[in-house]
């Protein structure tokens, strides 16, 4: 009989041990959680990498669509060197058409600077420094929503917004098959 009694007992506590094991462990991926998604969401607005005019980050969650062409290549910003750069405005899911922007007032110059990409006026420049400017042969040209402008670096997107960054010597019937994929081009919510 105390060989029972000491069976049950040891299986009891073996019970309980695993019981606060697995409940311990829950706990620990619980706080794990909760401090990934408060770094997500405030440590980044609290440092130095807030853009200029931009709101809190989190009041607002607006999609748009991008298509880059350079000499008629489509740019991939799906690749992972493109995913998620800043908490602010960025590509993610690997998908490369969709800019997810998380706060007011973020401006578009922001996304390419986090992505280590510079776009002025007149130049789109790569991180290893390839430039594309405009020149006698070839132009940049930039869209948002069919209609040309001359820049997109203080632009701030406005949910549904389709854009367009060209760069080569297009004609006007090569530039609206270009708006033509963009507006086919799904946004991703």
């Amino acid at each position: 009989m105390n060989d029972r009694r000491n069976f049950v007992a040891r299986s009891s506590n073996e019970k309980l041990k695993k019981k606060l094991i697995t409940t311990s462990v829950l706990i620990a991926i619980a706080v794990i959680i909760g401090i990934s998604v408060y770094n997500f969401t405030n440590i980044e607005y609290n440092n130095d990498n807030t853009p200029d005019g931009a709101g809190k980050l989190g009041d607002e969650h607006i999609h748009a669509s991008i298509l880059v062409r350079i000499f008629g290549d489509k740019f991939d910003f799906s690749l992972p060197a493109y995913q998620i750069k800043n908490s602010w405005i960025h590509f993610e899911a690997r998908d490369g058409s969709t800019i997810h922007m998380h706060s007011t007032g973020v401006k578009l110059g922001y996304l390419f600077e986090s992505l280590g990409i510079t776009i002025t006026e007149n130049c789109y420049i790569f991180p290893d420094q390839r430039e594309f400017c405009t020149n006698e042969k070839y132009s940049l040209k930039f869209y948002i929503n069919q209609k040309k402008i001359d820049s997109i670096t203080n632009y701030v997107i406005n949910e549904n917004d389709r854009i367009l960054i060209s760069y080569g010597n297009e004609n006007e019937s090569q530039i609206q098959e270009q708006l033509i994929e963009l507006e086919s081009q799904a946004i991703i919510n």
